[in-house]
C-alpha cells in the first residue's frame, strides 16, 4: 500500500480546490430558461403572426388571462370582432390578452394572411394579437387547439368559439359562437378571473 505524503496531497489539492468552487458556485439561469420553465403548457406553443409571419412564443403572455378565438372574414359572426376589440380595449390593461386565429375550416377565411390583417385592421379596427391562418379542428389542428380540444372535451364547432384560459394558465371555460363579447356571461368571467390572484 503506497504511502500518502505531503507531496501527494499538494499535487492532488488543486484538483480537489477547483471541485469545490465548482460545487459551490450557483448555477447561472437566464432569463429565456425561466420563461421556459414557468410557461404554462396551454401557452407554451410558437405561431406567426398574422401581418408578418414573425414568430411569437406564446409563453411571453403567461401571467395574463387568455380569450382564444378562432376567427373568420365572412361569417355571420364576423361583426364580433368589434366587440373583441372593445373588450381587449378595456381590460388589457388590467392583464386580459385576446388571441385570434384565423381559420378556414368552416369554409369562410378563404384569403392570404395579408389580407385577413388588412381586413381585421381597416374594417374593425383590431389591435389585439392575431396569428397566421392554421386549422382548429381535424387532422390538420394546430397543436394549441389540440391541447385545448383535449382539455376541454369540446372542439369549436363553429367560427368565433370561444376559450377562456386563466393568469396560471388553467382552462376555466369554452364559450360557444353564439356568446357575444358583450355577454354577461363571458364578461363576468373575464371580471372574475381578472382580480384572481397569480
Amino acid at each position: 500500500m503506497k504511502k500518502f505524503t505531503a507531496r501527494s496531497f499538494f499535487i492532488l489539492s488543486p484538483l480537489v480546490s477547483l471541485c469545490i468552487l465548482l460545487f459551490l458556485l450557483p448555477i447561472k439561469t437566464t432569463a429565456a430558461d425561466t420563461t421556459v420553465q414557468s410557461c404554462p403548457e396551454l401557452l407554451n406553443f410558437n405561431f406567426k403572426r398574422l401581418q408578418d409571419d414573425v414568430p411569437q412564443n406564446l409563453c411571453q403572455y403567461s401571467g395574463k388571462v387568455v380569450l382564444v378565438v378562432n376567427t373568420a372574414s365572412y361569417c355571420g359572426y364576423t361583426g364580433q370582432y368589434d366587440g373583441l376589440e372593445k373588450l381587449y380595449a378595456k381590460y388589457k390593461d388590467k392583464g386580459l390578452v385576446i388571441m385570434g386565429f384565423p381559420s378556414n375550416d368552416f369554409n369562410q377565411e378563404p384569403g392570404k394572411n395579408t389580407e385577413i390583417a388588412d381586413f381585421c385592421y381597416n374594417t374593425y379596427g383590431v389591435k389585439f394579437p392575431m396569428f397566421a391562418k392554421s386549422s382548429v379542428k381535424g387532422n390538420e389542428v394546430n397543436p394549441m387547439y389540440e391541447l385545448l380540444i383535449k382539455t376541454s372535451g369540446v372542439a369549436p364547432s363553429w367560427n368565433f368559439f370561444k376559450y377562456l384560459i386563466d393568469r396560471n394558465g388553467h382552462l376555466i371555460s369554452s364559450f360557444s359562437s353564439h356568446t357575444k363579447p358583450e355577454d354577461g356571461s363571458l364578461v363576468k368571467a373575464i371580471e372574475q378571473a381578472l382580480i384572481s390572484s397569480k
